[in-house]
């Protein structure tokens, strides 16, 4: 990265993108051993053949030792926390402790005509929402505009928890989509290969997302056994 940067959270996003937030500039892991809090700074684009980074908008709440993100069904990415202390100190300067929440929205949430271009989950057409390894299954959708020059995605993304800036259990399984079929003006059915193994996917619950030209639907919990 072209900025030193410690302490900071890394999301996966079922985009296939990796959220990078909170932590500070200088110093290490510790209640009062950091400095120059990074506020949901990313960097400027790199030259061609593409960008991997890009500047998103600022929050004005420092997060630093002890903060954490997830990302939930909605497909945002909700943050909190912030130096603990051994005793809460809302006043230390300058690592202050922080207990708010905020909800941060990825762009894909803001996209032009995303309102056409999202994808609306129906429903999965297994029995309890269970994923079968080396089985296929279909799932049903609402869909405004299908942009078939942008390729309809199946991602499963387990749930994660973290400390001490990191992030256990992350995992995104991208599952190989083998038809797709329109159902009516707005409606539509895709059919789903499973995971092959229990290395690719362990057993477990996941949250199931259809991502259209770059957006994620909202994600709907299955059970892979």
């Amino acid at each position: 990265m072209p900025m030193p940067r410690v302490i900071s959270d890394m999301v996966l996003l079922p985009t296939g993108d990796v959220f990078l937030i909170n932590g500070v500039s200088n110093g290490t892991a510790g209640w009062e051993d950091c400095r120059n809090p990074v506020i949901y700074r990313t960097y400027p684009s790199d030259p061609v053949p593409g960008p991997r980074f890009w500047v998103l908008n600022p929050s004005r709440t420092p997060r630093m030792y002890h903060s954490g993100a997830v990302l939930v069904a909605d497909g945002r990415v909700i943050v909190g926390g912030s130096n603990p202390h051994r005793v809460y100190n809302f006043t230390a300067d300058p690592c202050p402790t922080e207990l708010g929440l905020e909800a941060f929205s990825p762009p894909y949430l803001a996209a032009r005509d995303s309102y056409l271009l999202r994808p609306s989950i129906i429903s999965i057409e297994t029995p309890l929402n269970e994923v079968p390894y080396r089985g296929s299954f279909g799932i049903s959708l609402m869909l405004g505009q299908y942009r078939r020059s942008r390729r309809i995605e199946a991602v499963m993304m387990a749930p994660s928890f973290n400390t001490h800036s990191f992030s256990m259990n992350q995992r995104a399984v991208v599952l190989k989509v083998t038809s797709v079929v329109q159902l009516s003006l707005v409606a539509y059915k895709i059919e789903v290969n499973g995971p092959q193994t229990t290395a690719i996917a362990p057993p477990g619950y996941y949250m199931l997302f259809v991502v259209h030209a770059g957006i994620p639907s909202h994600g709907v919990w299955v059970k892979v056994q």
